[in-house]
């Protein structure tokens, strides 16, 4: 999660009162920050009564000059303010006539006169990206980077004649991650956090309460702008160094290691993983040499470890992956049919369009020499795309065909099909000597991969503690990376473009394969998580095929309505609704159904066709891994899946804050939906659905079939080793019955077989993990120590593994923590009630600040019914439990959360509603 600190920081209020004191302010900046951060400060009240930006480049106005000439806002475009240290008497002139009370200064490039600086009232600040004094200076975010900070930020301050030396106003601060770019900072926190804090300076300002907090000397630095003459690489050092290096100088002016013929390095990591086999390539100064490997060269450090490249660029200027290193000398040229040609002239005109300072575009016309810049990239793919949408181009793949005749050659043979996408590379781990294929990298735009640092994590067999594999533990990085994917595909991809019937298809496709491969799933499924293997392929897996295959049914079935209007005569008009996917989505699921919860979410998100990035449970990431790979087995187009092990206070964190993302799904803990959600609104006020914690009552009434209450009550509380959402987390026993039911209960538990859960005999297996057997434990201790009756189990099973024994408590009384928490586990809380009060039980069942599932037995029809209409839940089971089924809706009230899993209304959380009136 990223911390933020400042000097001093004020949360915009929404009150009248605060927002009573405003400015007339002049920005002197340019980019696409200062258009941000003037559109913001308008939207505030405050008046800006000039913007004074640079001249138009190459016929193109500055961003900053967009916006304001759009709203009608005075704009100047001075190309300087003072020649040969002098200011210009005109210039300053023109700026003093338009009366601003304070400058704001976003990124501003130009050397400012003082006498501009101290004119307005209140002054003049400036947005530098560093937590000053350190990195004083215009390459303050590379240097953060080359010398290995572990903290970035930003600092608003009031300018003075060394313009970075002023007083502190607001400072603003993150952690920098070990993959990190200048990019990635930027985007992550510089730019949304700096346009937040540049408006709230100012209105700090304008109420009066903005500090002057002087810069000390002490940590002072200030390093140039690097050079690409001195941006080279000493190999000689630590690899962490090396990474700091050229990620630091990543983009420009880029990093280079050898003399000789000088190669560009770009898109440095980390490796914390074994290092790949490669070809080797010496490298000047290293001490052994680089490694091409298939994700790119490996180079070492003085101290033995290794970080990988990316990206290399030559002196001509062509930028190739890493990993095709030996094989950038084929160059063989493909020969074009006449409409292969007719293509290349339109083309042509295109890149003309674009290159206008170039007389002609010949075959050697190099897109970047000729003054193209990265919005121009962007621009050439968008206009090339509707005369041939058959090619999915990528910004890359302008890149690494910089001149027109690599450009169109490699134009043409992605048209052709001969630059097809390569075969899915998976490495398998076995696990215990048995046949189990299991990927363990994240999955990113169609392909396994380790995280962008290297590092993994192990995942813990809860049978008997041991490892069963390094994961993939990912970056934010990768999670920006996934979410670009999922964008992509949504956008451009095949898959948004596709008929709704073919992506039904793809979907039955996709459960039939989960269906071949049932039984390794399931047995994935038992090592990962402790769940017994039969309840294993019937629920977790079985589960998860039907509910693929029921919402594969719903693709082509997703249908607005007509509504009659009033008419606006003497015309009429049609009005319709249109049921459209939302975007990209987030999925993060728990630990104690781990396929299942994958199921729920993401078929009902896929059959409306959006897509996804999921993060599965830390501990439990390998059945999500495995059906990665059926995806793409069953012909999922790439990117329409992602799936990202890791934290959820880094992972989660980040998909919760994601600007790109329209909708995030959670399964898990109240404490954590209530963070998620909040960060949903305060990101983009993405929308959200929540399936939370429960407490879910059970009431057994004396008219019961006692044989059918006995079963189905000890399934409420042991299913799935009580790991289960909808678990009865208490249970009210009518008095007249209560010690035969516990009798019964018990003797029914010391039949149960504990133990290995691929044992098909087995009852009840290990809970998920050794930090939840240790809360059941303590659990069991609060009871005994508030008085209830521990009738049966409440500690540990004296095995290897983490078991727990299925528990009994009585005599619960209504104020105890056992009676009003859940213990998500193997543990029955059993209160009476006295014969006959019905009213009485169910508002000690509704005592609860949850209310996900419930439970009534009884033969009395009229009075099932009655309770059940009373029960604050949003699933009741009368005279049965656990009785879920893909095309009940399933979601809670109060704090269990909001909104559905399964049948027609889960559709509905990954759909928006599109009005369209027509007048004919």
């Amino acid at each position: 999660m990223l911390r933020a600190a400042n000097t001093i920081r004020r949360t915009f209020s929404t009150s009248s009162a605060y927002y009573q004191n405003k400015l007339k302010l002049a920005l002197i900046g340019q980019s696409l920050f200062g258009q941000e951060v003037y559109t913001n400060l308008r939207k505030q009240g405050h008046k800006v009564v000039g913007v004074f930006t640079v001249p138009d480049k190459d016929g193109k106005a500055d961003p900053l000059a967009v916006a304001a000439e759009k709203d009608g806002t005075p704009v100047f475009k001075f190309p300087r303010w003072r020649v040969k240290g002098k200011p210009i008497s005109e210039v300053v002139d023109t700026y003093k006539a338009v009366g601003a009370e304070l400058n704001v200064l976003p990124f501003c490039s130009q050397f400012i006169p003082m006498n501009v600086i101290d004119h307005p009232k209140h002054g003049s600040i400036i947005y530098h990206p560093s937590l000053l004094p350190k990195h004083r200076g215009a390459s303050a975010i590379n240097w953060t980077l080359i010398e290995g900070d572990k903290k970035a930020g930003f600092s608003i301050f009031w300018a003075d004649d060394g313009l970075d030396t002023g007083p502190i106003l607001l400072q603003k601060e993150c952690a920098v991650e070990p993959s990190d770019t200048v990019d990635t900072l930027y985007n992550r926190f510089l730019f949304p956090e700096g346009i937040n804090s540049m408006v709230e300076a100012v209105q700090l300002i304008a109420d009066g309460k903005a500090p002057r907090i002087p810069q000390p000397e002490e940590g002072a630095s200030y390093e140039g702008i690097q050079k690409k003459s001195n941006a080279k690489v000493n190999m000689a050092q630590p690899a962490e160094v090396i990474h700091n290096w050229i990620r630091g100088h990543d983009k420009v002016p880029g990093a280079w290691p050898c003399d000789q013929k000088p190669v560009t390095l770009y898109g440095s990591s980390l490796l914390s993983s074994p290092v790949p086999a490669g070809q080797p390539l010496e490298v000047e100064g290293a001490s052994q040499p680089g490694l091409i490997t298939s994700s790119g060269l490996v180079l070492f450090g003085s101290d033995g470890k290794a970080l990988q490249v990316k990206s290399l660029q030559f002196e001509d200027g062509k930028m190739i992956p890493a990993a095709k290193y030996f094989s950038s000398g084929d160059t063989t040229s493909i020969e074009l049919t006449e409409e292969e040609k007719k293509m290349a002239e339109e083309i042509r005109v295109i890149w003309k369009g674009i290159l206008s300072n170039v007389p002609v575009i010949e075959d050697t016309t190099d897109f970047f020499k000729s003054g193209a810049a990265s919005m121009d990239v962007v621009r050439l793919i968008e206009e090339i795309k509707p005369k041939c949408a058959d090619v999915q181009l990528q910004n890359e793949d302008v890149y690494m065909a910089t001149s027109f005749h690599d450009f169109i050659q490699m134009f043409v043979r992605r048209l052709r099909g001969e630059d097809q996408e390569e075969e899915l590379v998976i490495n398998y781990v076995n696990i215990n000597n048995m046949t189990l294929k299991m990927p363990y990298q994240c999955f990113i735009n169609g392909k396994f991969e380790d995280a962008e640092n290297g590092k993994t994590y192990d995942t813990v067999n809860p049978t008997d503690g041991s490892v069963i594999c390094k994961v993939s533990f990912a970056s934010v990085a990768d999670v920006d990376r996934a979410v670009a994917a999922a964008k992509e595909a949504f956008e451009t991809g095949p898959w948004g473009k596709m008929n709704p019937r073919d992506r039904g298809r793809l979907l039955y496709k996709l459960a039939d394969l989960m269906e071949e491969h049932q039984e390794e799933l399931a047995t994935i499924e038992a090592i990962d998580s402790g769940a017994v293997y039969t309840l294993a392929l019937k629920t977790h897996v079985g589960m998860s095929i039907q509910t693929f295959r029921y919402f594969a049914g719903w693709c082509d079935k997703i249908q607005g309505t007509t509504i009659p209007i009033n008419q606006a005569r003497p015309n009429r008009n049609l009005t319709f609704t249109k049921k459209e996917p939302l975007g990209v989505c987030a999925i993060v699921i728990p630990w104690n159904y781990p396929l299942m919860m994958l199921a729920w979410k993401s078929a009902a998100c896929l059959a409306a066709g959006n897509t996804l990035v999921l993060k599965p449970a830390q501990v439990t990431p390998l059945t999500a891994l495995k059906f990665a790979e059926l995806t793409v087995k069953a012909g999922i187009p790439k990117g329409v899946i992602n799936i990202i092990p890791g934290s959820g206070g880094l992972v989660g964190q980040r998909l919760s804050d994601h600007p790109d993302i329209r909708k995030l799904g959670f399964t898990g803990s109240t404490p954590i939906g209530k963070q998620i959600m909040k960060s949903c609104a305060v990101s983009n006020l993405k929308k959200v659905s929540l399936e939370l914690g429960g407490k879910s009552p059970l009431i057994i009434f004396s008219d019961c079939d006692m044989d059918k209450a006995v079963r189905m009550g000890m399934s409420s509380v042991f299913f799935n080793k009580g790991e289960n959402c909808i678990a009865a987390g208490r249970l009210f026993v009518e008095e007249s019955i209560h010690d035969e039911f516990i009798a019964r209960v018990v003797e029914e538990i010391k039949k149960m077989k504990i133990g290995d859960p691929l044992d098909r005999s087995t009852d009840h297996g290990p809970q998920n993990h050794k930090a939840h057997l240790d809360k059941l434990v303590e659990y069991c201790d609060i009871g005994v120590k508030e008085g209830a009756t521990l009738v049966y189990g409440g500690k540990q099973v004296d095995r290897p593994g983490y078991f727990m024994e299925p528990t009994v408590f009585t005599d619960v009384e209504d104020h105890m923590f056992i009676a009003k928490e859940e213990s998500f586990g193997p543990v029955m809380v059993v209160s009476r009630f006295k014969d006959g009060d019905v009213d009485g039980v169910l508002s000690r069942a509704n005592d609860t600040e949850f209310g996900l599932a419930s439970g009534v037995f009884t033969r009395d029809i009229n009075k099932a019914m009655y309770v059940s209409e009373r029960l604050e839940a949003g699933t009741v089971f009368v005279n049965t439990y656990n009785k879920t089924d893909v095309a009940a809706p399933f979601g809670g009230f109060k704090q269990s959360g909001f909104g559905k899993d399964l049948g027609e209304e889960a559709l509905h959380e990954y759909l928006r509603t599109k009005a369209v009136t027509v007048e004919y």
